[in-house]
């Protein structure tokens, strides 16, 4: 036996995982923007695009287990994962402001919110889209029995 051998089982919890970082994502974006009222600037709007289609795409895959939905999720993760690193550097000052697509109301290299002097709304979309990709890379890895 190898030892990078799985089951379906394993695939349909890799798959339930990155429906629930999305759905999770989603719900986070939805709070912060309708309850805490911190309105989302066009790159967060981009990152959304990128998001809130997942919860809907992945979810179907998972009765009965479809593998092959991966192609149609990775790429719309990777596309979110890029904007949101570009926003995440935007806001740490490594790109500069006149790189923004911001034209019109909230500020993309403005910081709304931070947990603990570094957690941003930016490094969360990070950190969800990466969870998602890297999840989504794993149910790919061909089977070995």
């Amino acid at each position: 036996m190898y030892p990078l051998a799985r089951s379906a089982h394993t695939d349909w919890w890799l798959l339930f995982a990155a429906w629930l970082v999305a759905a999770v994502s989603t719900l986070g974006a939805l709070f912060f923007s309708e309850v805490l009222a911190v309105p989302p600037c066009t790159l967060c709007w981009y990152q959304r695009i990128a998001m809130f289609p997942l919860v809907l795409i992945l979810a179907p895959a998972l009765f009965p287990l479809d593998r092959g939905v991966v192609r149609y999720a990775l790429p719309l993760s990777v596309v979110g994962l890029g904007t949101a690193i570009f926003h995440w550097l935007l806001q740490l000052g490594l790109i500069s402001p006149s790189a923004s697509p911001c034209a019109q109301g909230s500020s993309c290299a403005e910081v709304s919110i931070s947990w603990f002097g570094w957690l941003t709304i930016p490094l969360l979309s990070v950190l969800g889209f990466a969870l998602i990709c890297l999840l989504l890379i794993a149910v790919r890895i061909p089977h070995r029995s």
